[in-house]
């Protein structure tokens, strides 16, 4: 048994940052047409296309303001256009801001975490779904954090946006369930990625110590968890919300 995304079309979001960079390549490895979608760092988008190229693996890189409806609009016609309609969607780019106190946060900072986290789903959702609706199905994941369940200080606009996400996707999901479509949120802890490992940083015991698994995860750890939603294996599960972080924060029943 293993995940097969042979013939399958997915757009990853915020696909040149440091997580959805390795979520792209796992898709493609699995056997998915991979559209890179980037909003400032075109570079790195065109690098990670020509990557997956050279692997065997149709891709392209579309730029998108995902808080902007022309916008995502204008990618997925641009996506069709040169890989067909897609039918995985990941949900991962999200406004970069420098936490503070909810006090001392900026509104203008809960306006662009509103705009990546609530208005990218919902954007998203109205494009790439029709299509998914029409081919009888379809795959949303859209990426969380564990800071959604913690709720810990400093991180008002974050949660306000990732919690109202969450109502988003949990509504979609009944709505669209009859169409064979399942919409799932992974939600990754503190994770390891590159800058991590060219920095020597990979290490952080006050964290690693609250942590049943005694470690912090790997960007590996989230794609394979995205890849697995995408895949016929998961086709029973939509509505779900699934931490990806050793256990520091585990969902209530």
């Amino acid at each position: 048994m293993k995940i097969d995304l042979s013939g399958r079309v997915a757009v990853v979001t915020g696909a040149a940052g440091e997580l959805g960079r390795v979520m792209a390549r796992t898709l493609a490895q699995c056997g998915a047409c991979v559209a890179v979608g980037y909003h400032h760092s075109r570079e790195r988008a065109l690098a990670l296309r020509d990557e997956l190229r050279a692997k065997g693996a149709r891709a392209t890189a579309v730029q998108v303001d995902v808080g902007c409806e022309e916008s995502v609009h204008a990618m997925r016609d641009a996506v069709t256009a040169e890989l067909g309609e897609a039918g995985i969607v990941v949900n991962n780019a999200m406004a970069v801001y420098e936490w503070t106190t909810l006090l001392k946060q900026d509104v203008k900072d809960f306006e662009k975490v509103f705009r990546t986290c609530v208005l990218h789903n919902v954007l998203m959702a109205k494009a790439f779904v029709p299509a998914m609706i029409r081919a009888k199905w379809g795959r949303v994941i859209a990426i969380s954090t564990e800071c959604a369940l913690a709720a810990g200080a400093g991180t008002g606009a974050l949660v306000s946006g990732k919690r109202g996400m969450d109502g988003v996707l949990r509504v979609l999901a009944r709505e669209v369930g009859e169409h064979n479509i399942t919409v799932n949120q992974v939600a990754p802890g503190w994770t390891i990625s590159d800058r991590d490992r060219a920095a020597g940083t990979e290490r952080n015991e006050a964290y690693e110590k609250n942590v049943p698994l005694r470690r912090r995860g790997l960007d590996q750890d989230i794609a394979n968890a995205v890849a697995f939603l995408a895949s016929d294996l998961a086709g029973f599960i939509s509505g779900a919300f699934l931490p990806v972080c050793g256990g520091n924060v585990m969902v209530s029943i």
